[in-house]
């Protein structure tokens, strides 16, 4: 509605997919799945449930009566008891067996670990990704010299490709620090009003051993492993904490890559893809905006900040639990997932249609390079007999003439023409213009990118290949909505598989 406001992160950014998984279709789907887990369990271990009863509510698992549970939460003001209520409606012969012995927390913060793990999954398909078209672009450009920086001053020479492992790497340790939160994820369980387990001591007849079963009886059904040892009534919001911890260390990883792109695109070195007919600026014609990796940067601060919201909340629990969890935990938890989604989107995007300027890159190169190369031409003027200190004293005052130059008149850097002219040195221009081969100066970049992506990235994309995007599907199902005048590009159902093979061709 055109009226009411809508989260952008809903209408403009994250994908289908991930939208799903926090929706209330979702969510209250997952509630049902979970009691009957539960009577299912029960039954098995001995209580007073029909086959009978499980199969009408498996019936109407996903029959969700949205109408009647509105209705009669406006008149209970409790939406666990109100879907218990709706389920009951549908279900006659089992309403008297569902959520048996549960307290809330039993649907809520089982479901809320489900969905935290299911949209981690995504992320994670996601990650791999942005690492896998990131590996090839490394690959490709793993011997083309460009300038390193420090302070963002011209410094040693790297190479494109060797500049792109850096941006892996962060995101290789991303890729470890979502599985281990992926490795600690566990359900709360059947852990009652506050985590003693009372109400099913009760059921049981104080059956210890059938109590216990009943929780990892649930879990396993459910698809995990095991549940939280001990609880209070919620499981521990440290768990919360630690997801967002691993969304915001994306974050910092996206963020990092996107300052690096608005930069290069400022040099003119490189730039992210540029459709045929995009707006740069509606009123400077000409310009090319580094847009989506702005746009990048901005939601990555947003998860940055957001997760103090789950820190906070996990610091302010009170003994078993209190309710000031319950409305930061709806906003913070799935706003954190929507965004990280929403930046790995532009990431693939941008990833896999970077443009590289070879000529720019070897022009800003070439200009500083005679300073560069000058400890090299005073070793070359010292194996041939000269005097380590009177050359390194010549070669700074020739340095600093040329710099005033460079910088004073705006003209060419003439250094390595200064130093021709030195007797001293005893090298002609002819041999001083062999030194400057840029391939000379980048160390072992080239094969540092070929053994990082070889022996550590390659391994980790072969083994989750089965599950990256393949890339034939994702064009064909890339579908255009009507952009506007930011060029916030969206599709319908398919903004996760959002790659472009190049401007030309859009």
């Amino acid at each position: 509605m055109n009226n009411t406001y809508e989260s952008p992160l809903n209408s403009r950014y994250a994908s289908e997919e991930m939208k799903y998984i926090f929706s209330p279709d979702k969510k209250f789907k997952t509630w049902r799945k979970l009691w009957i887990a539960l009577a299912e369990t029960e039954k098995e271990l001995g209580l007073d449930i029909t086959q009978e009863q499980i199969d009408e509510l498996k019936a109407h698992q996903d029959e969700i009566n949205y109408e009647v549970a509105r209705e009669r939460e406006k008149l209970v003001r409790h939406d666990v008891m109100s879907h218990v209520y709706a389920y009951g409606q549908q279900c006659p012969k089992a309403k008297g067996i569902i959520h048996l012995g549960a307290t809330s927390c039993y649907v809520g913060d089982n479901t809320d670990v489900i969905l935290m793990v299911e949209a981690m999954k995504l992320v994670r398909v996601k990650l791999l990704s942005v690492i896998e078209k990131l590996s090839e672009f490394a690959l490709k450009y793993k011997d083309l010299p460009t300038l390193g920086f420090t302070h963002f001053q011209a410094a040693q020479t790297t190479t494109v490709g060797k500049r792109a492992t850096l941006w892996i790497q962060d995101l290789m340790m991303d890729l470890d620090a979502v599985d281990f939160a992926l490795s600690s994820a566990k359900l709360l369980g059947s852990k009652g009003t506050t985590g003693t387990q009372a109400s099913f001591m009760e059921l049981f007849n104080n059956d210890t051993d059938k109590v216990k079963k009943l929780d990892k009886m649930i879990a396993e059904k459910m698809g995990f492993k095991d549940v939280f040892a001990v609880s209070g009534q919620t499981y521990t919001r440290k768990l919360d904490s630690v997801f967002a911890n691993v969304l915001g260390g994306i974050a910092q990883s996206c963020t990092k890559f996107s300052n690096d792109m608005r930069l290069l695109q400022h040099l003119k070195e490189m730039e992210e893809p540029f459709e045929k007919n995009q707006i740069g600026s509606s009123a400077m014609a000409y310009k090319r905006n580094p847009m989506r990796s702005e746009r990048m940067a901005s939601l990555a601060r947003y998860i940055i900040v957001d997760t103090l919201n789950p820190a906070f909340t996990a610091a302010n629990q009170w003994f078993e639990r209190t309710l000031d969890d319950s409305a930061n935990k709806r906003l913070s938890i799935p706003e954190a997932f929507l965004a990280t989604d929403a930046i790995l989107n532009i990431y693939i995007n941008v990833s896999n249609g970077l443009v590289v300027y070879p000529k720019v890159i070897e022009k800003h190169l070439m200009e500083e390079l005679p300073f560069m190369a000058t400890e090299n031409i005073m070793m070359d003027a010292v194996k041939a007999g000269g005097d380590r200190q009177e050359l390194h004293e010549r070669i700074r005052e020739l340095s600093m003439e040329a710099g005033a130059v460079v910088k004073n008149e705006g003209g060419k850097n003439d250094l390595i023409e200064r130093i021709a002219k030195e007797p001293m040195f005893g090298m002609s221009l002819e041999d001083l213009q062999k030194v400057l081969d840029p391939k000379k100066y980048v160390g072992r970049a080239p094969q540092q990118t070929e053994e990082y992506i070889n022996e550590v990235v390659k391994p980790v994309i072969e083994a989750n290949k089965d599950g990256l995007i393949d890339k034939a599907e994702a064009i064909r199902r890339l579908q255009y909505e009507k952009p506007d005048l930011q060029m916030a590009f969206r599709t319908e159902k398919a903004l996760s598989y959002l790659l472009f093979e190049g401007s030309e061709k859009l």
